[in-house]
């Protein structure tokens, strides 16, 4: 007894042509279906290579399909040609024209010679079934799909609707138990001819007809009526991605395909010239025999999976069409934004860098450049000081320095004047940690020696951008740690707020902090603020700022470094 090869095939029929010969040449026989599709002249070509094997037969052709009753009708033409052509046959084994055998011809034989009544076929019930994509499992089959889910896929999705709206059902067969599982399967003579010899078999087709990815179910749910031992598994190894689509095998999955212990592999890409030398020619030589364990390669198509819908933190998902919002992590790696220090106090970013140990960079996002730390041109990775540059993609622009300068805490000034469009970027970032201190811009107002006019334009301006800009920090997405406080109550008492952000930043860092930087002199903002209420403009985000804040006590020196004793 041997087993027999039903061989579905619709593309790169050399290699099919190649992987024919294999089974043909070692005694066993061979019925190969080509979809109806394929051209005349690809299919006479297949046709004409194999014709000095006797035991190679061609079935009735079929249009296959996906999701459709062609795929079913090819086999079973090709398995009812195969039972009746090749009576020594015990086994019929479903493959594709892309599957690639594993293991010496010899060792399958061998292994289902020991299981004679055994039939290998994946066959579960619609609520043990996991991997259906599309929301599809026992609707499936109880609703009616005319139409193509590839090509007629807007006819096809508003179909289901109308049926679930009006509530459509089709009924299921008396006796049927749908059952679901993997369509590449090996059945014994016995089984199959059950199943294809069914007197019911007319009103069972029928029904199937119409059941959506029929060659996934009809076979599977049929084995069950008929058959005395089913190992619910398939000798194929066929894995799938987390959207349904088959994971295609390389040369470089060489050593991955032969620690599977299976017998048969898809889906081959056609121009791996190495797996099929390897396992064609060489015939998988000095391969242990083992029961077929794909789960020992789970793992890594775990991984890859993964890999394909997270990838590391910082990066960009690995796939051939990136997703948005499918990265793991927006940036590889913790920084910090200040908001408002470096307008408060001066040389604050040499200060920051000294105490916490970290690159304390300018306002990375100003209008005119990048302020780098010790205004470099260039920086890690070649990113450049270019304010064009940088806002032709400001996303990519933060990730790139961040994961570019990985084991290093970056810090950087930010305010309403800088460029906005990363402000919810940096705001749903969970490695972003955020401190403000609201109305601080207004203190180069202050200081300037601008028109008055002018100062309240831009200050009216300001105060707008960075209420945009709280409102989005405090929008329930906010996934960074953020920390506000007004201008008012921060000068009011600066070292617990500095201390708070250096243990953030710094958490091993045990030491108190015994000096703050020097504090702008802000003698007059009081007045400054009341002048802008005088103007029309009513500033609101610093705090209830005393308008003779400064001035009790004139031979104050202001930014005085603090101490604690």
């Amino acid at each position: 007894m041997t087993v027999g090869i039903v061989m579905l095939c619709h593309t790169a029929l050399e290699r099919a042509a190649q992987v024919a010969r294999h089974w043909a040449e070692r005694d066993c026989p061979v019925v190969i279906h080509v979809d109806r599709r394929v051209k005349k002249p690809a299919y006479q070509k297949l046709f004409d290579d194999l014709s000095d094997l006797g035991n190679v037969q061609f079935s009735a052709r079929h249009a296959c399909e996906w999701g459709t009753w062609g795929i079913v009708a090819a086999t079973q033409d090709a398995a009812a040609m195969m039972l009746a052509s090749f009576a020594h046959v015990r086994h019929v084994f479903l493959a594709s024209g892309s599957c690639l055998p594993l293991r010496p011809v010899e060792e399958l034989v061998a292994y289902l010679d020991s299981r004679p009544r055994t039939d290998f076929i994946e066959s579960v019930t619609t609520e043990d079934v996991g991997w259906t994509i599309g929301g599809l499992d026992f609707e499936r089959f109880t609703l009616r799909f005319p139409f193509s889910w590839r090509k007629q896929r807007r006819l096809f999705d508003s179909y289901v609707k109308l049926q679930r709206r009006v509530g459509f059902r089709r009924k299921i067969p008396d006796g049927i138990v749908p059952h679901m599982g993997s369509q590449w399967w090996c059945l014994t003579r016995q089984t199959l001819s059950a199943i294809l010899e069914n007197p019911e078999r007319e009103d069972i087709d029928r029904y199937f007809r119409k059941v959506w990815i029929p060659d996934e179910s009809y076979f599977q749910t049929l084995v069950r009526q008929v058959s005395a031992q089913v190992e619910s598994r398939s000798l194929t190894l066929s894995k799938f991605d987390f959207q349904g689509k088959p994971h295609i095998f390389y040369d470089d999955h060489l050593q991955l395909l032969r620690r599977s212990d299976c017998f048969v592999a898809r889906k081959i890409w056609p121009h791996a010239d190495m797996l099929y030398d390897a396992f064609l020619t060489k015939a998988g030589l000095g391969q242990a025999a083992a029961e077929p364990n794909p789960g020992k390669i789970d793992r890594l198509f775990s991984k890859a999976v993964e890999r394909r819908t997270k990838g590391r933190a910082g990066l960009i998902m690995q796939s051939r069409f990136p997703h948005e919002n499918w990265e793991n992590g927006r940036t590889s790696a913790p920084y910090s934004v200040f908001q408002g220090f470096a307008e408060i106090f001066e040389n604050f970013e040499p200060w920051l860098g000294k105490v916490a140990g970290t690159r304390a960079h300018g306002h990375l996002f100003a209008p005119d450049k990048v302020h780098f730390a010790g205004d470099d041109p260039v920086y890690n990775g070649s990113l450049s000081d270019s304010a064009a540059l940088r806002d032709y993609n400001p996303r990519s622009f933060l990730t790139n320095l961040i994961w570019n300068t990985r084991g290093e805490r970056q810090c950087f000034q930010y305010g309403p004047a800088d460029n906005q469009t990363i402000s919810w970027f940096m705001a749903c970032d969970p490695n972003a940690q955020i401190s403000v201190i609201t109305g601080a811009w207004a203190v180069p107002l202050f200081q300037s020696n601008a028109n008055f006019s002018d100062i309240r334009r831009q200050a009216a301006l300001m105060q707008k951008l960075e209420l945009e800009y709280l409102s989005i920090l405090r929008s329930a997405f906010a996934k960074a740690r953020v920390r506000i406080w007004s201008l008012a109550d921060f000068v009011e008492n600066p070292m617990e707020p500095l201390q708070t952000v250096i243990d953030e930043i710094s958490p091993r860092a045990v030491r108190r902090l015994t000096e703050a930087p020097r504090l702008a002199d802000l003698a007059g903002f009081g007045q400054f603020l009341q002048n802008l209420r005088n103007q029309g403009m009513q500033p609101v985000l610093m705090g209830d700022f005393p308008v003779d804040f400064g001035q009790s006590n004139p031979n104050r020196r202001r930014g005085r470094p603090y101490l604690v004793k």
